[in-house]
């Protein structure tokens, strides 16, 4: 795995120009995250019960979690390109499992986009934090962070393996990551009992982040 990756990344390094337009395109992405952020701290005490502190650091864990996704386990969701196009037979008989080697098919240089903004803003939300952070919580941090990214894989794991019955996933795979951006780093509070629900039961965007938070 180490030697495709490190082979991935030097390929995407051949286009200097290409790369830095990928990592800079992964750090655009997350701007309203950030508008949000400071709207919030700036404008607003607090949201659906939450000290604004408390709510930027749900927005940073989702970000966190979801950067670290598009880093290590993103590239499942273009399963369902593969599928359609009829490109992932070939994996179907090399001596490796399918889902490896989807995930290794590429670098996905955006990520580092993601991450840089991600990091700042979960530094921000720590040091705006009036927690005690203890050794305990601290480890409960990064198992609530790791546990997103994993809840989010899970998902398009699921999407992944739906596109090869139904040719339409592509469009849930969209509609589901529009769904996380938006609701994803609000605490659950702030809506309707049935979308809380929702949310939580049938599509578990809260255990992203705002449950861990």
């Amino acid at each position: 795995v180490w030697r495709i990756t490190k082979l991935n990344f030097k390929a995407r390094l051949e286009y200097r120009g290409e790369f830095l337009m990928g990592v800079a395109i992964g750090a655009i992405w997350q701007v309203s995250i950030i508008v949000f952020a400071s709207v919030l701290l700036t404008r607003f005490p607090g949201l659906g019960g939450w000290s604004s502190s408390d709510v930027l650091l749900i927005a940073s864990m989702r970000m966190l979690a979801h950067g670290l996704y598009v880093l290590f386990l993103g590239r499942i969701q273009y399963m369902n390109i593969l599928v359609q196009e009829g490109i992932v037979d070939p994996c179907l008989i090399r001596p490796m499992p399918v889902y490896r080697q989807v995930q290794l098919a590429f670098f996905p240089v955006n990520a580092i986009g993601d991450l840089v903004v991600a990091v700042g803003l979960f530094a921000a939300a720590l040091q705006r934090s009036s927690l005690d952070w203890t050794a305990g919580r601290i480890t409960y941090v990064v198992a609530g962070v790791l546990g997103g990214m994993l809840v989010e894989a899970a998902l398009f794991t699921a999407l992944a393996a739906a596109a090869f019955h139904f040719p339409a996933t592509s469009y849930w795979a969209q509609w589901l990551e529009e769904l996380m951006g938006t609701f994803g780093s609000y605490p659950l509070s702030i809506l309707p009992k049935v979308a809380s629900a929702a949310f939580t039961f049938v599509v578990p965007l809260a255990f992203i982040a705002y449950f861990p938070a």
